[in-house]
């Protein structure tokens, strides 16, 4: 079953976020709020070797720290930026003035200090990524491992797809955007009346059995589910 998406899951497939970061308590917490927020995240194998990896795994954004094994984050931005345009942030508890200017003077993209605040991170990561990758912020749509093609109709899940008709594009659209929130009938049906796409009380319950027949042939299963006199919700 997919997780949760929450600011920033939509990309042509799962965001990857590497996290440069020492603090082996402090990279876990990062990775397990990314993780949970619809990204894909990966750590450093060795410090003395970080250029390569990230030429190697073509992350889409970085976090970095200042201090670090050998040599320190400002050092390793203007490294990046010579290859690489990537969007980055630094996330430090070296908070003065100075730390932040040479982060915006070396290639930096934002400077958060730590403790750092979530909600702050999330939003600045995806404000970032939607600003370097606008083409993908509009054709697919992520929820968890599931991926929602909104030009080709279709869905795709663990490396298999499966083709939707408009309709169920539709219903699987407004469910993506509202991801974790319970959508009631009465709205998805506005909504699609709205996109003159008229499906009434009946139309919409074989739609969201078919579209659940079509989630279950390529493994995605209790993916779409009832609230009792409520609604849908994924």
């Amino acid at each position: 079953m997919a997780g949760q998406n929450k600011e920033g899951a939509e990309s042509m497939k799962r965001y990857k976020i590497m996290v440069i970061e020492d603090d082996s308590v402090i990279q876990g917490e990062l990775q397990t709020l990314l993780n949970g927020n619809g990204y894909t995240t990966i750590g450093v194998k060795s410090f003395s070797a970080v250029t390569e990896q990230i030429k190697d795994e073509k992350p889409h954004l970085i976090l970095l720290d200042i201090k670090l094994p050998g040599e320190n984050g400002f050092a390793l931005c203007s490294k990046i930026r010579t290859f690489s345009e990537v969007p980055i942030i630094f996330v430090t508890s070296c908070n003065t003035d100075m730390d932040e200017l040479n982060s915006i003077m070396l290639g930096g993209d934002a400077f958060i200090t730590k403790p750092y605040n979530s909600a702050i991170l999330l939003a600045k990561i995806a404000s970032l990524l939607k600003k370097a990758y606008p083409a993908q912020q509009r054709e697919q749509i992520v929820y968890g491992d599931a991926v929602l093609h909104l030009e080709s109709s279709s869905l795709d899940y663990n490396g298999q797809s499966v083709e939707l008709t408009k309709n169920e594009l539709k219903i699987l659209y407004y469910l993506f955007k509202n991801g974790g929130k319970i959508c009631s009938r009465g709205d998805m049906i506005e909504y699609l009346w709205d996109n003159q796409l008229y499906v009434d009380d009946n139309a919409l319950s074989v739609n969201i059995n078919r579209i659940r027949e079509k989630l279950a042939s390529i493994g995605l299963t209790d993916f779409i589910k009832t609230k009792h006199r409520q609604g849908y919700t994924i």
